[in-house]
């Protein structure tokens, strides 16, 4: 899931994951321990993907998944889909509707999001993803 919600391509996605275990078993004996073992391979998906989409940049510049796709952010920047975006943040429990809000509206960091609950920097990237996820799922419902 997360390299896929990094990638927004199942097929990306696939590779990216196969490459991260191939890695991870590679340099199993540089784990230190330091940090769970998901945390770790979390890193080398994440270093993975961005080493594959700039290779990707340099070869193909003008297919990019961000104009193919609309992005989330982008639709924030039509009234008509900022009213219905609001619609939907309204209808969201708490802490999403507020660390989306903070995110999004505050322009805050995820660390400063952070503080302001006294969590983790984790737990606000994670709680903002869900955030988005739900409000992407409701304006589905509408159609």
């Amino acid at each position: 899931m997360f390299v896929l919600s990094l990638s927004r391509n199942e097929a990306v996605a696939e590779e990216i994951t196969q490459e991260t275990f191939f890695k991870a078993l590679k340099s199993i004996d540089t784990f230190r321990g330091n940090s769970k073992i998901s945390v770790w391979l979390c890193q080398i998906a994440k270093n993975t993907y961005f080493s594959h989409y700039e290779k990707q940049k340099r070869h193909e510049p003008l297919q990019s998944q961000s104009v193919t796709q609309p992005r989330f952010e982008e639709a924030l920047l039509d009234q008509d889909d900022s009213f219905r975006i609001h619609q939907a943040l309204h209808q969201l429990q708490e802490p999403y509707k507020e660390v989306f809000t903070l995110r999004v509206f505050g322009e805050l960091s995820f660390a400063q999001i952070s503080q302001l609950f006294e969590k983790t920097e984790s737990w606000s990237r994670v709680t903002f993803y869900r955030a988005k996820q739900k409000i992407q799922s409701l304006l589905e419902e509408e159609f």
